[in-house]
């Protein structure tokens, strides 16, 4: 298969991402309720990020976990990467009018291939994005290659809630009403019909949490958000020096 299978759920995901930057952010209050901030909000605690720590944001979109990485880290560098120019841009804009053009870098790239050398970061980060990637598993290695000995990767993504009824409940919106909030707010039906699709074969939690300890990664541990409809998983990569 090779890049004959990888190619187009790239270059299709890409596209989707193109289509809708300038809408994203007002399309992600819509549609979770505004949920995505205080699942961010819980993940930078868990995460604890001390003055002067290091970050690489994965699939960084418009910026939002990378100016929380930066306004955290107080003094450290932040790298910001992402595939799409179109969300970079909405991005640069918001780094701007917080005045953290100097600490916040953005870099348009490929999360399964990294611009950057080993051991580099106090922490890796993907918000939303893992479940969009050709080969999750490649992404993890890549982010556990690059984060120091010691240093942390986190995963926040949307899952899927195995209770019901709520199970039942959630799925009918997420399948049938999310593509026609879709569709009525950001003029694109087909870019949100394809967001469930794109769930439909992501692993669940406790999948993923397997995946995280089968890439080496140590002390793992995962958290169901708001009835599991996201979930956050964060692994540390071996000390060899403890």
């Amino acid at each position: 298969m090779g890049d004959q299978g990888i190619k187009p759920k790239e270059q299709f995901v890409h596209s989707v991402f193109e289509s809708i930057a300038g809408k994203y952010d007002l399309m992600n209050d819509i549609l979770s309720f505004r949920r995505h901030k205080a699942w961010r909000k819980f993940t930078m605690r868990k995460m604890n990020m001390k003055r002067g720590d290091s970050a690489v944001d994965l699939c960084c979109g418009t910026c939002d976990w990378s100016i929380a990485l930066a306004e955290a880290s107080e003094t450290g560098c932040v790298m910001g990467l992402d595939f799409s120019a179109g969300m970079l841009e909405v991005g640069k804009r918001k780094v701007e009018e917080r005045g953290l053009q100097e600490r916040i870098s953005l870099i348009q790239g490929n999360a399964m291939n990294l611009p950057f050398g080993d051991n580099s970061f106090d922490y890796a980060t993907i918000g939303f994005g893992l479940r969009n990637v050709p080969d999750p598993v490649q992404v993890l290695n890549e982010m556990k290659r690059v984060v120091k000995p010691g240093g942390m990767v986190v995963c926040l993504e949307l899952s899927k809630p195995m209770k019901q009824p709520f199970k039942g409940i959630y799925f009918f919106y997420f399948q049938r009403v999310l593509p026609l909030l879709g569709k009525l707010f950001a003029k694109r039906y087909e870019q949100y019909k394809w967001l469930p699709e794109s769930l439909a074969l992501f692993p669940d939690r406790e999948q993923l949490a397997v995946i995280f300890r089968e890439t080496g990664l140590q002390k793992v541990e995962s958290f169901p958000l708001t009835g599991g409809i996201a979930a956050l998983h964060i692994g540390l990569k071996e000390n060899s020096n403890v």
